[in-house]
């Protein structure tokens, strides 16, 4: 069974964590929860300004074994990717995944993370809109589509499109 490793920090946009992993469980597909906090315990968000509920990660990030995970996903959050943009544990983790040729699955905000991992450049990429210049600063081509695939790398906007984010990594892994 193919193993899903999720990524995130705390201030993380709830229905990417929590419906993309039930999605993903319902497949058939293991996964496990990775945090960069110093606690297990992370805070959900909902839309972004509002406390949801509260996850217990699996792993912290310097615990991470990439070589032992079929995919990342990374959730957005405008807070968590922040956080994430300014981690090395985290690039480190997202790095080995996508330089193994693994699909990397990045929605909403996470897309952040690719510009400071150096991977976003010469890249078609979709992301929340309010990173596209971010993303076209950083050398990457800026659609407005619920899924972009280029490579191993797989984004999407907002919570509207994960039905599409997830089949994209299914349809990733299943070939």
């Amino acid at each position: 069974m193919k193993t899903i490793a999720f990524l995130l920090h705390n201030n993380f946009e709830q229905a990417e964590y929590e419906e993309v992993n039930n999605q993903l469980i319902a497949k058939g597909y293991n996964t496990l929860l990775i945090t960069t906090d110093k606690q297990k315990e992370v805070q959900g968000m909902q839309q972004d300004v509002n406390k949801g509920a509260t996850f217990t990660a699996d792993i912290f990030a310097k615990e991470a074994k990439p070589d032992e995970y079929d995919a990342l996903v990374l959730p957005g959050g405008t807070v968590n990717a922040d956080t994430l943009r300014g981690n090395e544990e985290a690039h480190k983790i997202i790095r080995a995944i996508y330089e193994a040729g693994k699909p990397l699955a990045v929605i909403c905000h996470a897309p952040w993370v690719l510009i400071n991992t150096g991977i976003a450049k010469d890249k078609t990429l979709t992301a929340y809109h309010t990173l596209q210049l971010d993303l076209e600063n950083a050398g990457a081509k800026f659609v407005d589509e619920s899924v972009q695939i280029d490579g191993n790398l797989i984004t999407s906007r907002n919570p509207d499109d994960i039905d599409n984010f997830v089949a994209a990594i299914d349809k990733a892994l299943t070939y």
